[in-house]
């Protein structure tokens, strides 16, 4: 199983072509643009990716990389699918 940031970046990377270099903890998604709808679509992703419920997840393209990973993360480590 690939971490939540291994997840998450290649999602970003081969999805919405951002570019790997820019995909860092502090980056704003909007800085990656990243607007609205392009999260919704990285959610529905990451949800099938990894099999997780991030229906109650309140992102906006103002969290940062390392928020949404976070949230990723702590989906993963409460459906069991993370240790």
């Amino acid at each position: 199983m690939a971490s939540a940031t291994d997840a998450v970046s290649t999602l970003m990377v081969q999805k919405f072509g951002v570019d790997p270099a820019a995909v860092r903890p502090e980056s704003p998604l909007y800085a990656l643009r990243l607007d609205s709808l392009a999260l919704e679509e990285l959610r529905i992703l990451i949800e099938e990716h990894l099999n997780i419920d991030l229906e109650d997840a309140a992102l906006t393209s103002r969290n940062t990389v390392g928020e949404l990973v976070a949230l990723v993360h702590t989906k993963l480590v409460h459906t069991g699918s993370l240790g």
